[in-house]
């Protein structure tokens, strides 16, 4: 990977927390998916699913929008530190 990653530099990783999965737009991609088709789908077979995805993904590839955070940098980082700091205190009993 970090061979990979140094011939392509315009790649960076970018690792977020584990309880922060509404920053992992593929995590809300899925969440999207499971809500409106996928839930109460009733599926015969496997590629009964997997057509019901495809359409899905054809309908939404139709209508996309880019995506736009609404949330400011400053207030991400600043609402991570005060979780980090409330994990660190429940990690020495402190709370």
């Amino acid at each position: 990977m970090q061979a990979w990653l140094a011939k392509h530099p315009r790649f960076k990783l970018h690792f977020i927390p584990t309880s922060s999965s509404w920053l992992n737009l593929v995590e809300q991609l899925f969440a999207e998916i499971t809500r409106q088709r996928i839930r109460r789908g009733v599926f015969t077979s496997v590629a009964d699913l997997e057509a019901a995805i495809e359409a899905w993904i054809s309908a939404r590839n139709a209508t996309t929008k880019p995506f736009k955070w609404t949330a400011k940098a400053d207030s991400i980082l600043e609402k991570n530190a005060r979780a980090r700091q409330v994990l660190v205190q429940l990690a020495a009993g402190t709370n």
